[in-house]
């Protein structure tokens, strides 16, 4: 199947009281890291960004394109569609680009569970990480609508359409320690996570507990570099 990646930068990290997608981590920059880690699926990858924070850094980056969010400022809904109207393949995986412990095996899972749904999202316990999910371009009526009638909330997207929740014991077989999810909001979120390189969690984000290798390919839909 053909996916594509949607990372998310348009925030002002408000929180984080500067534009934390220029932090660095191991000598990358989190957007660096991010597009780095998603490029070894072999995807195209749309960066949505909003117009004070283009300057990224990605200029030498193959298969990478940087795209404004349509509104931007509206939050993440708004980023998520911006990406779909502008990728190039019916799936997408869409994260954020504060989430510097993405785990591939449990991307190429997520990927390979879509088929016949609108959206796949994890969920532990009750809560749920749509900043970490796949959305098909089928999912663009309905954010159209939502934003016409003034709602801007993810969740009630996924009330929406239909959803492939990927539960704790999935996540668990390839993040255990559930890393995947870790975001950078605060100072003292970088300086965890700088003491998670340096006990070395990035070493599991390949391996995992399990290994997924049903002949799954994910392959990027040519189109002009």
């Amino acid at each position: 199947m053909e996916l594509s990646c949607i990372v998310l930068a348009g925030g002002r990290g408000l929180r984080f009281g500067r534009n934390k997608a220029l932090e660095t981590l191991d000598h990358q920059t989190l957007i660096h890291r991010t597009v780095s880690s998603l490029s070894i699926l072999g995807t195209e990858i749309v960066v949505v960004t909003g117009p004070h924070n283009t300057e990224l850094g990605l200029d030498t980056m193959e298969r990478v394109r940087i795209v404004l969010d349509a509104w931007p400022g509206r939050g993440p809904l708004v980023g998520i569609y911006s990406g779909l109207l502008n990728s190039r393949s019916e799936m997408n995986l869409a994260v954020a680009c504060d989430m510097p412990f993405l785990n591939l095996g449990l991307l190429r899972y997520m990927a390979a569970a879509s088929s016949g749904y609108d959206a796949v999202v994890p969920r532990l316990g009750k809560g749920i990480e749509p900043l970490h999910s796949i959305y098909s371009c089928r999912c663009l009526p309905k954010i159209r609508t939502m934003l016409d009638e003034g709602v801007y909330s993810v969740s009630e997207l996924l009330r929406r359409v239909s959803v492939r929740y990927i539960e704790a014991d999935e996540i668990d077989r390839f993040d255990p320690e559930r890393l995947s999810f870790f975001n950078i909001n605060t100072e003292a979120d970088m300086k965890r996570a700088r003491e998670l390189v340096r006990q070395g969690a990035e070493n599991k984000l390949t391996t995992g507990a399990a290994t997924w290798s049903p002949g799954f390919e994910v392959r990027m839909k040519g189109f002009p570099i």
